[in-house]
């Protein structure tokens, strides 16, 4: 029997050091850290520098390792989710630039994923996008390859960075999937953006189950009222919070849509042995440490009894 490993991504907690957060992570019985590697600058609400890796030498390395070790845990991947389209060009660079770093640390590491997304020049057209994707995207694959890192593409719509609400990351379907792993890139598999746009994950695991290096666990609540009101595509309104579509929310596992017993079940089926990551956006669980960490909990009581010793 394969087995999967329960891990959880960083970025829920920026408040807290590594070191802090790995304490916890063991104590409440997760086995793997995915590490938010954004630079120490702010941003989005979900953005955290938990590992410095513009300036990651041998001592930094050396450190991390042994912190995993003392604690038990894993270190599944680095989370650096940028535009990689990004249509300003020097915030492009900027992007890329950080991309390797992250690559770099993680083949010091060992870490065998790097994750990130495609993105997208909210100005142009998708073709005009996938064009320069397949221009510009394989020096990065081959980067990272040439590290014994593969780049996972988190499948999240990412409609916020699109100024009419419509997908700002090119990797949201399995036909945009296909695509990108001719390109070379493996997919960090997410059910709860592909339930919302109405594809039913499970369907999805055993075609790409080849491809999906490394999966991540968010649940997705769906209002069938409120879709009545706004259609598909959401608010218009959206009082300055462009994620806000005003019929969904993200939530923690077991708190909204997705069939975890029928997720997990056919990922052991199809033989997957990788990280199973909690990715916490959960806006009932959030706004203090204290809240966030009671959500990693309600996420680890929900997963923990599907998963094989």
């Amino acid at each position: 029997m394969s087995t999967i490993t329960l891990g959880m991504l960083t970025a829920c907690l920026p408040q807290w050091n590594l070191a802090e957060i790995a304490a916890w992570a063991r104590e409440a019985g997760y086995q793997a850290l995915e590490v938010a590697v954004w630079p120490a600058t702010g941003g989005r609400d979900f953005e955290a520098g938990h590992l410095p890796v513009a300036d990651f030498g041998p001592r930094q390395a050396e450190e991390t390792r042994d912190l995993f070790a003392r604690h038990g845990l894993e270190l599944s991947a680095l989370a650096y989710y940028e535009n990689n389209l990004h249509p300003d060009p020097r915030r492009r660079e900027e992007i890329r630039t950080h991309l390797r770093h992250a690559i770099d640390a993680a083949h010091a590491l060992g870490v065998p994923h790097v994750g990130t997304f495609i993105g997208r020049d909210w100005t142009k057209p998708v073709a005009d996008n996938l064009a320069e994707a397949e221009r510009i995207l394989p020096e990065l694959v081959e980067y990272a390859g040439e590290r014994d890192v593969k780049l996972v593409i988190e499948n999240c719509v990412m409609e916020g960075w699109h100024p009419d609400g419509y997908p700002g990351n090119l990797a949201y379907s399995p036909e945009l999937w296909e695509w990108m792993f001719d390109l070379g890139f493996y997919l960090n598999w997410d059910p709860s953006h592909l339930t919302w746009i109405g594809i039913d994950p499970v369907e999805t695991i055993a075609p790409y189950i080849d491809r999906i290096a490394h999966a991540q666990a968010k649940d997705v609540e769906l209002d069938a009222a409120a879709r009545q009101r706004y259609g598909f595509f959401g608010k218009t309104a959206k009082d300055g919070n462009p994620w806000d579509m005003g019929w969904w929310r993200y939530r923690v596992p077991g708190l909204g849509q997705v069939d975890w017993r029928r997720v997990v079940d056919r990922l052991y089926e199809h033989g997957f042995t990788g990280t199973l990551s909690v990715e916490h956006e959960d806006p009932v669980w959030s706004g203090d440490p204290e809240r966030v960490t009671q959500g990693l909990r309600i996420a680890h009581r929900t997963l923990r009894p599907l998963l094989v010793d």
